[in-house]
């Protein structure tokens, strides 16, 4: 596909991807604040509870129902199409971005896999991850909700190694986040909404609504209320290469949710008592630990000092070879015109044509070439670990255009 058409439809769907995915985490987002918010002393016959609110220079009053009013209302909004919608736009996304260029964003240099072997192992691991979800889901374990979210999380750990080993990092990040996604949505038209459905159906037709249905309707919710904070994070982890850039991303990946599920919980139970208060700062010191372990500082001395760069940094590594480097290895993509097919103008905007835009970009050069080597984009160019080492020697000695 013509790379300024691929360039459109990736902005056009992350954009939809995005504000649809704002409407749905926003929604249970505020359901969860409301019900966690409802005034329960004394409510009126019939209701559970109810809740004055200004907003937007109005005043308010929302009431909930015990099971529902006496008589049905004619409009009955639902809340379902922000979810579908959200899981339509991001499997078009994975597709224009990660499948239309597999080799250059899916699969993991060195992996010996062909685009369409892992585009049908990506697809796998989503309807796999489904059907063992809601298999658990169903079976004895869900009647035992904590041993079952372990579980899940291990597997999810389970699978998130399994595929950085055959995915780059940022293909395997987004695998999970999709799986998870995949999990969310399923859970809304396969259980919530039928069990809603249900209700409705049983209190026009006046009879006892079935109670299984509610109760796996209560599960999976919790489920999805505990996993928004991690596939948020996933959605944004491509700006961050030392997360899947990492040896351990598949370890990062996990402490991230770890994280993520405590503050969740803290703000699912912080209305009835400050019990979990202690979640928010262990989570902070986790990030703040996190930020250390993926420190490339301390690792960095013995990188650009092995062996096979000693003689370059004792003599002092010149401009001209890490141009020479860089030309070939980096300007196919980032130039003014770039040379790579999948792209008519450089990524993320970065040009390395000449000597001061290669200062200015000194950075990124340096995280992304050197420290994490997640670039060039699925090594297609080839670069070396002796190029790397020389590329770091030179920022080491302050980077000097002669």
């Amino acid at each position: 596909m013509d790379p300024h058409i691929t360039e459109w439809l990736n902005l056009a769907i992350r954009w939809a991807h995005m504000v649809v995915g704002v409407a749905w985490i926003g929604a249970s987002f505020y359901f969860n604040w409301l019900e966690n918010n409802l005034n329960r002393v004394n409510p009126k016959t019939g209701l559970t509870g109810d809740l004055w609110a200004i907003h937007g220079g109005g005043i308010y009053h929302l009431e909930k129902y015990k099971l529902a009013p006496p008589s049905m209302p004619e409009n009955l909004y639902w809340f379902k199409w922000e979810a579908y919608f959200t899981w339509i736009t991001g499997m078009c996304l994975l597709f224009v971005v990660y499948y239309l260029n597999a080799e250059l964003y899916l699969i993991a240099p060195g992996s010996g896999l062909d685009s369409t072997t892992a585009i049908a192992l990506g697809l796998g691991v989503l309807i796999t991850g489904w059907f063992v979800y809601d298999f658990l889901c169903d079976s004895a374990l869900g009647k035992k909700p904590v041993l079952l979210a372990a579980i899940l999380f291990f597997l999810l750990v389970g699978a998130t190694y399994g595929l950085t080993q055959v995915f780059s990092g940022r293909g395997a990040y987004i695998h999970i986040g999709a799986i998870i996604g995949t999990i969310m949505v399923g859970n809304v038209f396969r259980v919530i909404m039928p069990a809603q459905r249900n209700l409705v159906k049983a209190i026009e037709e006046n009879r006892a609504p079935d109670p299984a249905l509610p109760a796996k309707g209560l599960l999976r919710s919790r489920h999805n209320n505990y996993l928004t904070l991690p596939v948020l994070f996933i959605m944004i982890s491509n700006h961050f290469p030392s997360t899947y850039g990492s040896q351990y991303n598949w370890l990062i990946l996990a402490g991230l949710a770890v994280f993520s599920i405590l503050v969740r919980h803290y703000f699912n139970t912080r209305h009835g008592s400050q019990k979990y208060a202690w979640t928010v700062p262990i989570a902070a010191l986790g990030m703040i630990a996190l930020a250390f372990v993926t420190s490339p500082y301390g690792s960095q001395s013995s990188t650009v000092t092995s062996a096979s760069t000693t003689e370059a940094a004792s003599a002092g590594v010149s401009f001209d070879s890490v141009n020479t480097v860089i030309q070939e290895r980096c300007s196919v993509c980032h130039s003014a015109t770039p040379t790579h097919a999948a792209f008519k103008t450089a990524p993320a905007g970065v040009i390395l044509d000449t000597a001061d835009e290669i200062k200015i970009n000194v950075p990124r050069i340096m995280a992304q070439a050197v420290q994490t080597k997640v670039m060039p984009l699925g090594n297609l160019t080839q670069m070396t670990d002796d190029e790397r080492n020389l590329i770091g020697t030179w920022v080491e000695q302050g980077a000097v255009i002669q």
